[in-house]
């Protein structure tokens, strides 16, 4: 009877580490998804600006180059 009882007990406080650990995961993957959320919105700024610059560097580069191609 008394091995019943202490099995019953590890039985109840493995279910109550299980539910403590999964709480703590979840409510820490919400702040990771928040975090997340909230850098992309400050980065798209940055990432706009940045494609900007590329596709100008990107039409001077074939400007120059056609401008080469006609020097020669």
């Amino acid at each position: 009877m008394v091995v019943l009882i202490v099995w019953v007990v590890v039985a109840v406080l493995a279910v109550l580490a299980l539910g403590v650990l999964a709480y703590g995961l979840l409510g820490a993957r919400n702040r990771l998804v928040r975090e997340i959320g909230l850098l992309q919105r400050d980065v798209a700024p940055v990432a706009a600006q940045l494609q900007t610059a590329l596709a100008a560097a990107a039409a001077a580069r074939t400007a120059q180059q056609e401008t080469r191609s006609g020097q020669r």
